[in-house]
């Protein structure tokens, strides 16, 4: 696919923007920035390339999706010469990050002392974080996402079940290639008609993955977020971890 015939920005933003698509009214073109951020943008970097990476990583990770019958936005793109651009379907955003978690890790170790950090969590956990940055993302009850009205218990039930469902064909991709997946965050839009889709993206920043069950290994946004020195040859070691990553990616839809 040829750069996308994009029409006016709809939306922006800390790591992509999102435009009409002008040969479909019901479809949008989202492109993927060289931005890196953390702490709701705090921390802010450019590293040339990584749009291209996110692109990559997140249209090989749908692609998966798509054949395991999951329901995305994605349509097509992210793969060629497009300016890191995807094809997606027009969604109304459900403002929730819902994480599955299959290890205790990051904020769900530190908030779960009496876990030995690293220990497998089973069942899987969900997690619901209302999406806003200035109050950092805080976490949600589904008695409280009802409540105000942000979806309803069936459409909960839904994001619950599709979360555990793209975690699962991930954990497994993932798995064949001795990665451990840690967990993952995932985003839903409510599509015409009101049918719940997988949305958003889902590249490096969307997970925790430790290679060979070590978290010293990891290969995720962890690594940008842990920097103390933000210089050029650490900004270099974050891009290698993400090209690791979208080259493994790239054998998901082979799986």
């Amino acid at each position: 696919m040829t750069q996308m015939t994009k029409g006016p920005e709809v939306a922006r933003g800390k790591t992509k923007i999102l435009y009409e698509f002008a040969d479909a009214p019901q479809q949008l073109v989202v492109q993927q920035l060289d931005a890196i951020s953390a702490g709701d943008g705090a921390r802010r970097d450019t590293i040339a390339g990584k749009g291209r990476l996110a692109a990559l990583t997140t249209s090989r990770v749908f692609r998966l999706l798509n054949r395991q019958g999951l329901p995305t936005h994605f349509v097509a793109g992210g793969e060629d010469d497009d300016a890191n651009e995807m094809l997606v379907t027009r969604c109304s955003m459900i403002p929730l990050e819902v994480v599955t978690r299959g290890v205790a890790a990051g904020s769900y170790a530190r908030r779960h002392p009496e876990l030995e950090r690293g220990s497998v969590l089973s069942p899987r956990v969900i997690e619901f974080f209302f999406k806003d940055d200035a109050h950092h993302d805080p976490m949600i009850s589904v008695e409280e996402i009802v409540a105000r009205a942000i979806a309803t218990p069936a459409e909960v039930e839904r994001m619950t079940e599709l979360a555990q469902a793209t975690f699962a064909v991930l954990e497994r991709a993932w798995s064949e290639r001795d990665v451990l997946l840690v967990d993952l965050k995932t985003e839903f839009g409510r599509a015409a008609g009101g049918a719940l889709l997988v949305a958003d993206v889902i590249d490096n920043d969307s997970w925790r993955i430790w290679p060979g069950g070590s978290e010293a290994a990891m290969l995720d946004k962890q690594i940008y977020r842990n920097l103390e020195l933000r210089d050029a040859e650490s900004l270099a070691h974050v891009k290698r971890a993400y090209e690791e990553v979208a080259a493994a990616v790239a054998g998901f839809t082979a799986s």
